[in-house]
């Protein structure tokens, strides 16, 4: 029986160990990157041999290709079964408030490493020729917010719009190769990043006009995270993107999926435009 190993960024906590977990249960072995020799060694001590760690940073090259080198010794000419592009941060404040240097960041974690990543892993995913096996898939983590954008939110939303894009390009030019690319969207997800909400530097908008909206607006995504979805059931998702024989092109994992999901996609614009206003403050009277 062929192996199934899979390389998952961003592997030590919230969602990506939520996939880690998943995936290890169901018999895939998973290459996890890490940034942090203190998390390799735990997670190593937690999944055992089913779980190989890579040091490696997304928006750092050298390391990369460094992971990808690791990850074809270990192969030798067996494609790899997937990679999953899950690393990635949010950040938060109205768009006229943010720095440009705050934006970039973003944009380089969130787009421009799983690009690179992409890059380095496709040739073992099956884009290089002489490899055995079937070729691999790609998953990746978008957000709800990749196709419906919420106020103060607008570094992550452009982030998350773009990889959809790009995704959607590149799994049409990997038909050459039959490596195919799968996104899944998650809404709210209870990770540690809730319980970080509060203790975030959103609090230097205060003395901006956006001040006690942006107060109101981070009670309610805190609030809203407490109630969101396990890291595991991201992780089935993404092992049904992995596995199933004809999956879709786009998963969305959203908790109360017609309040969340449906209706905001089904309604016009200015109606949901009015709505946030509402709700937020931000609609002037």
């Amino acid at each position: 029986m062929e192996s199934k190993s899979v390389v998952v960024t961003g592997a030590s906590t919230g969602i990506g160990l939520g996939i880690t977990k998943v995936l290890t249960n169901k018999g895939i072995r998973v290459f996890g990157t890490v940034r942090k020799q203190a998390d390799a060694e735990r997670l190593k001590q937690q999944f055992g041999d089913a779980y190989t760690p890579l040091l490696m940073d997304v928006t750092d090259h050298a390391t990369i290709q460094q992971a990808a080198a690791e990850v074809k010794e270990s192969l030798g000419q067996q494609n790899l079964f997937g990679l999953v592009n899950n690393a990635g941060v949010a950040v938060g404040g109205p768009l006229l408030h943010l720095e440009v240097e705050e934006l970039r960041r973003q944009m380089e974690i969130n787009l421009i490493g799983p690009f690179t990543v992409t890059k380095a892993f496709a040739p073992l995913l099956g884009a290089e020729k002489g490899r055995i096996g079937t070729s691999g898939r790609i998953v990746q983590i978008s957000s709800v917010a990749g196709k419906i954008a919420p106020p103060f939110l607008g570094a992550y939303v452009a982030s998350k719009h773009a990889l959809e894009g790009m995704s959607a390009s590149l799994r049409r030019e990997l038909l050459l190769y039959g490596i195919d690319v799968i996104i899944v969207g998650p809404g709210v997800v209870i990770t540690p990043i809730w319980d970080k909400a509060q203790d975030s530097d959103l609090g230097r908008f205060a003395p901006t006009d956006y001040g006690p909206i942006i107060e109101g607006f981070t009670e309610y995504l805190i609030q809203e995270g407490r109630k969101g979805l396990t890291a595991e059931s991201i992780g089935d998702t993404v092992y049904t993107a992995l596995t199933t024989r004809k999956p879709k092109t786009r998963y969305a994992v959203v908790p109360q999926r017609f309040k969340n999901w449906t209706l905001p996609r089904l309604l016009p614009d200015r109606w949901i435009d009015r709505l946030i206003g509402k709700q937020s403050g931000l609609l002037k009277k």
